[in-house]
């Protein structure tokens, strides 16, 4: 195998022509076979395998930087640096990253794992080289989705003034996550059908090069002027306009001719732009089909593409689907907003139902949550569906666009808590902290199924920012015969006794009850109360039951610093309460990937951790 004789960077060097064909076949091979076991970003690394490769030939690493925008399509660099064998424990517990990790290897230049980061990252290490007199090439590798991202803009305006080499390398592959939308994607598009300019431009600038004493002048004056060839041929000319110079667009699966053009941008000053044409998903057909289904997938059969493990009860996102097309019949002032994951959010039905009522706003949060401020304050009820870390992009619009006007904007907060494998960026761990600190906001959690389409309703009828989170993966059906009306800043009371309170919130109310069984079976008395509310907790409930338990716990899927157990903790020591209390939370760290059942055991929030704690403190401390 040609992929055996790859053990660190550079080593793709080594090889010739014929053999770097064979590699990227046995790359892709290699790739379904590890994620169809694993699980992990497969669409997206089977479209940059070629891209990756020329990029390891014409540069050397760990020497020149190389920032992968988001991340997840750097399996294949993952592969040319060395790391063949982590991929066994790839996105496991203690084993390697989904997304580049600078403490993994010295050839990820930066972390990564949210969008339209790249260019900015990259544009630092450019003035870090210059300002220390360094001589190395810095290349930001950014999606065309991920270029809808205002982020990238605001990088790209500042891109255009710098006058040492930069080089931003644009995988254009016409998808992000779910379709690309707006301006740019057309504008790639129409870039994309203009495929006779790139000889058009060459065979002109070689005939005026041709015509003697005049030739060269000619040609240096098309390049510096912004009327130039390429505005004839190519709409607006974004790029060049930017001051930034354009290549392309260029065969993403042709490694020779990327190589070239690679080779000639490393020549040119100031920041440069190589749009690269791939397709994601190639090499695998049901990939290239459903290339949404396969950007993270579980494990799969590779000969059907189908999922190893047959989904038979509905997650999460599958009961907010639901809830919101009955939602779109029953309100007809409700709308849907996504930052370009209509699908992950489970908002694909409401959009085929009611499309003048959705809106997908691309790769850009901060926009989607002011963008709904906006229907607010027209008179709409707009939803914006969106996963717990992506929320944290957008912590200022949220508190200045819509809680400071007191906006009825409704925040459906999917993937809260730990998610699992793809580790620090993508878990949903912090928001019940941040959301917490913004006056007028109300924060809610559900405890199971029902409990999520009640407060859907209630969210939708409320008059206010109001925000509820719920976690990633199949949605719990215990519990079923408490369903109390859903009262502002009311907890629910499931069982009331006397010694030990259980307080918990959403998914920890399922962990909350297993503690409670087990604490009775040892002959413990236990109450155990569904919070419901974190803003505002219930100050009446807290007074009530303070003075009938000796210990209180609180538990929370979320770090403890500016959780609730600590707003609950600072009311009770406002009211001298005497009551011990036992913090359940995360540690104020970032989780690393891995199986979510064996986080929650690490980080001591599983029913065995929390009911060793309980003994601890209830036996030891008995009157």
């Amino acid at each position: 195998m040609v992929l055996e004789k790859i053990n660190q960077a550079n080593d793709i060097k080594k090889l010739d022509k014929g053999e770097l064909l064979v590699l990227a076949d046995e790359i892709r091979e290699f790739l379904m076979q590890k994620i169809s076991v694993s699980g992990g970003h497969l669409a997206s690394n089977l479209g940059v395998v070629e891209l990756t490769m020329a990029l390891h030939l014409v540069f050397e690493l760990p020497e020149d930087k190389m920032i992968w925008d988001v991340g997840h399509q750097a399996y294949t660099h993952k592969l040319l640096t060395g790391r063949r064998d982590g991929f066994d424990s790839l996105r496991k517990y203690g084993g390697m990253s989904g997304f580049p990790k600078r403490k993994e290897s010295s050839c990820d230049a930066f972390d990564t794992g949210h969008s339209s980061t790249s260019i900015s990252a990259g544009l630092g290490y450019v003035r870090a080289r210059d300002i220390l007199g360094e001589q190395y090439h810095v290349l930001s590798v950014i999606g065309d989705g991920s270029l809808t991202g205002g982020m990238a803009y605001e990088a790209l305006n500042n891109a255009s003034r710098v006058k040492s080499n930069f080089i931003i390398v644009l995988n254009d592959n016409n998808m992000s996550i779910s379709e690309n939308v707006g301006g740019m994607s057309t504008y790639l598009g129409e870039l994309r059908t203009n495929e006779a300019y790139t000889g058009l431009k060459t065979g002109i600038t070689n005939v005026l090069n041709k015509i003697p004493v005049y030739g060269e002048r000619f040609v240096k004056h098309i390049h510096k002027t912004k009327n130039g060839i390429k505005q004839l041929f190519i709409p607006g000319m974004l790029f060049e306009n930017m001051g930034i110079t354009y290549l392309g667009p260029v065969d993403g699966h042709n490694i020779q001719q990327m190589c070239r053009v690679f080779q000639e941008a490393k020549k040119l000053d100031g920041a440069v732009l190589v749009h690269v044409l791939t397709k994601k998903g190639k090499g695998y057909v049901p990939a290239e089909r459903h290339p949404a289904r396969f950007h993270g997938a579980e494990p799969f059969e590779i000969e059907t593409g189908l999922p190893k493990k047959k989904r038979v009860k509905p997650n999460y996102t599958d009961i907010f689907s639901t809830v919101m097309r009955k939602f779109g019949d029953r309100y007809p002032n409700v709308a849907a907003i996504t930052a370009a994951m209509p699908d992950g959010t489970g908002l694909k039905r409401f959009s085929n139902m009611f499309p003048d009522r959705f809106f997908d706003v691309g790769i850009a949060e901060a926009h989607a949550v002011t963008f709904a401020a906006g229907l607010a304050a027209a008179g709409l009820t707009p939803v914006v569906a969106v996963y717990s870390s992506f929320l944290q992009r957008a912590y200022d619009q949220v508190l200045h666009d819509v809680c400071i006007q007191n906006l009825h904007v409704v925040f459906a907060i999917d993937r809260a808590g730990l998610v699992g494998s793809d580790g620090e960026t993508h878990q949903g761990i912090f928001d019940l902290s941040y959301l917490s600190t913004i006056p007028n906001m109300c924060v809610m959690a559900p405890k199971n199924k029902w409990e999520l389409s009640d407060m859907m309703k209630f969210a939708v009828e409320y008059t206010g920012p109001i925000a509820l989170r719920y976690p990633r993966g199949e949605a719990y059906d215990g519990l079923q015969e408490f369903r109390a009306p859903m009262v502002y800043g009311k907890s629910e009371v499931l069982f009331d006794e006397e010694g030990i309170l259980l307080l918990a919130v959403g998914s920890m109310v399922k962990t909350a009850h297993e503690v409670r069984l087990y604490l009775k079976k040892l002959g413990y008395p236990c109450s155990l109360v569904n919070a419901r509310f974190v803003k505002p907790i219930d100050e009446d409930l807290l007074r009530e039951l303070e003075q009938e338990h000796r210990l209180i716990v609180t538990l929370e899927e979320n770090v403890r610093c500016g959780g609730f157990g600590e707003h609950v903790l600072d009311y009770l020591h406002e009211i001298g309460s005497r009551a011990r209390i036992i913090q359940v939370a995360l540690p104020d760290d970032y989780i690393e990937h891995g199986n979510v059942e064996i986080l929650k055991k690490e980080a001591g929030i599983d029913a065995e951790s929390i009911e060793k704690r309980i003994l601890a403190e209830y036996i030891g401390n008995s009157d």
